[in-house]
């Protein structure tokens, strides 16, 4: 579907396009809004849906403005990605907006990223807890230097929350993923935690069959 651009240098994200598949909202268990990495695509989030195989889901794919969330390293000061990070959470908070206006409630919105994705589903998450249908991070972890405060207000109320990393990821320090896995279960999710050993910078099967498990809304082995 063509999609008329505006580019806004306060709000990069604001007009960028949003790819949907799946089943149409009116008929969805859930909604998935699923977040691509640096340097992706929306289409590329949209791959990965259909390895999940799960019929009942409208995924949504929101496309970065030069396919970034924010310009810099996702430890870097946060000032220094502004206004991109600002503009790229409030995409999502619209996405999870405009599903409420479909009668799909926080609790039935589920939300998924890899790698640079995966950073602003966790801090999305973190800066607006509730209970949701999950939160998926697939090689990434909250944004912001190692001094950044981390008293986020709000609860997760059981939300099922799966973080999912090598230990030797070139990007994603082991270490922000256990402290992001830790945040979590403080604030109240159900954590799933899984460090691959040598695994590198992708997703494996193992991370799919999980993610599929949780959409479902059953345990994974």
């Amino acid at each position: 579907m063509e999609v008329k651009r505006q580019h806004d240098d306060r709000d990069p994200h604001g007009h960028t396009p949003v790819l949907h598949a799946g089943t149409p909202v009116a008929q969805a268990r859930l909604v998935l809004v699923m977040l691509h990495g640096r340097g992706a695509a929306a289409d590329d989030m949209l791959g990965l849906a259909a390895e999940l195989r799960i019929d009942d889901v409208t995924y949504l794919a929101p496309q970065a403005e030069g396919y970034a969330w924010y310009p810099n390293r996702f430890m870097e000061p946060i000032a220094s990605n502004e206004p991109w990070l600002t503009s790229a959470l409030a995409k999502i908070e619209s996405l999870i907006a405009a599903a409420g206006g479909e009668g799909i409630s926080p609790e039935r919105v589920a939300l998924l990223g890899f790698s640079q994705g995966a950073c602003l589903a966790s801090e999305f998450a973190a800066r607006h807890a509730r209970r949701y249908a999950a939160v998926i991070a697939l090689s990434g972890g909250v944004i912001g230097p190692p001094d950044t405060p981390r008293d986020y207000p709000g609860a997760f109320d059981g939300t099922p929350a799966f973080f999912g990393c090598s230990d030797i990821d070139p990007h994603i320090p082991v270490e922000r993923v256990r402290e992001s896995a830790e945040i979590f279960r403080r604030m109240g999710a159900a954590v799933d935690e899984r460090i691959y050993p040598r695994m590198g910078h992708t997703v494996n099967r193992d991370e799919l069959d999980a993610v599929r498990a949780v959409l479902l809304g059953r345990k994974s082995t």
